[in-house]
């Protein structure tokens, strides 16, 4: 049953308590910060490389994109013991974006909301941990831009999120598995939410105005 919106509002402000003593935690592991600005730096060269222009709108877009998914992602229909849950369309904003204005944009929206979800909810153990959990599986989102069909790019971009979690379980939390073979154990545990999550994103976008919202977005009026 999803939680109503008084507890998804209830939750959001724990998430946002004690956002020093969180962040003194991430600062704690300085390679973090190095693979973040990495990220950061290769972000802001794919821009200019595509010469986005960052326009008052698409800048009040993009804000509106992170807080609308940080409410949705915190209406939840179950959660995973080790992180991940299937959450009330928390993905759509990011591919919208991405769909609209282009997987650059996409990136740099993902990275934002992934940066977000760190600073609220750390859960460090090792740079390349954070990276494919953080900024990297919702910065993917960003190739749904790639695609013209809504359906297909909403898809791939899922999917290459489910990727980037699929490497971490592998890798980081192998222990999990028990005498599972931890590549079988982390494509049940991730495809579990995920896979619901990609079917709650496809309905939501057949109901959604596509055509209206894209020229609502970059008409100049």
């Amino acid at each position: 049953m999803f939680q109503s919106f008084s507890e998804a509002f209830l939750k959001l402000q724990e998430m946002f308590q004690d956002i020093p003593g969180k962040l003194s935690s991430i600062m704690e592991s300085p390679s973090t910060i190095i693979t973040l600005l990495a990220i950061i730096v290769l972000i802001a060269v794919l821009l200019k490389t595509k010469k986005v222009k960052f326009t008052p709108r698409l800048m009040a877009f993009m804000a509106l994109t992170v807080a609308l998914s940080t409410v949705l992602g915190t209406i939840s229909v179950y959660k995973m013991p080790q992180g991940g849950s299937v959450t009330l369309a928390s993905m759509v904003p990011i591919l919208m974006i991405s769909l609209i204005y282009g997987p650059e944009v996409g990136f740099l929206t993902g990275f934002v909301y992934g940066l977000i979800n760190l600073i609220t909810g750390p859960f460090i153990m090792h740079p390349i941990q954070v990276l494919l959990d953080y900024p990297l599986p919702f910065m993917l989102l960003g190739v749904a831009g790639y695609f013209k069909n809504s359906y297909v790019g909403c898809t791939v971009g899922i999917f290459a999120r489910f990727i980037s979690h699929l490497l971490s379980g592998v890798v980081f939390f192998a222990d999990y598995a028990g005498g599972q073979n931890p590549l079988i154990y982390s494509i049940i545990y991730n495809g579990s939410y995920l896979l619901p999550e990609l079917i709650i994103t496809l309905a939501v976008f057949a109901l959604l105005p596509i055509k209206r919202l894209k020229h609502i977005a970059v008409s100049p009026n």
